[in-house]
């Protein structure tokens, strides 16, 4: 039986203690997120557990053709990146499961879906939209993930996953990028926090 090579490079983050593994090709479903936060989360993902098992991994997020790994504090990332890298290149040639189950979302995730009209006037839908489209690719481009709660009474409330959570840089990203363009294009917007989660 032969196996199509799976290429993996690995991409350092903003946030030094991840690191952004990307496949040349689809690891999960499309559209599709996951972070698992530790092993008890990720019973539905065989790579998951693999990937607790080392001993290095603190958390982990998926996303269409990456995982973004958190290491743990007792660990650095030179002597250990080569060969997480040549793990992951080995087990997606061989086309071994990622997930098996997806975990069900909560009805406050809203995901960002790039299906808003422009022209509405509802703050909301002008919000999830700006995110969606200059926010979101600029955050996946670092390994990370943002997800929009909720606006109320001014503020808007989102997720950060991945490499943008735990991120040193985050709250300055989250004040001076996302709450300036968000105050600029969207009046009615005060303030931008992170949700604690």
């Amino acid at each position: 039986m032969s196996f199509t090579p799976t290429l993996v490079y690995a991409e350092s983050t903003p946030n030094p203690a991840t690191m952004k593994f990307v496949a040349n090709r689809l690891i999960i479903e499309p559209l599709k997120t996951v972070e698992y936060l530790n092993t008890d989360e990720a019973t539905g993902s065989p790579l998951a557990l693999d990937l607790f098992k080392g001993g290095y991994v603190k958390s982990l997020f998926f996303k269409s053709n990456f995982v973004t790994i958190t290491k743990s504090d007792a660990v650095e990332w030179a002597p250990i990146v080569s060969a997480v890298r040549e793990f992951l290149q080995d087990y997606f040639t061989k086309g071994l499961p990622v997930i098996d189950v997806y975990p069900e979302k909560t009805e406050t995730e809203n995901e960002l879906t790039g299906n808003i009209d422009v022209s509405s006037e509802n703050p909301e839908d002008k919000i999830i939209n700006l995110l969606d489209e200059y926010i979101r690719p600029a955050v996946e481009q670092d390994g990370g993930a943002i997800t929009f709660r909720s606006f109320e009474n001014g503020i808007v409330t989102v997720a950060l996953q991945g490499s943008c959570s735990g991120c040193p840089s985050s709250k300055v990203t989250l004040k001076s990028g996302i709450e300036n363009l968000l105050k600029r294009m969207v009046p009615e917007v005060k303030e931008v926090v992170a949700q604690d989660e």
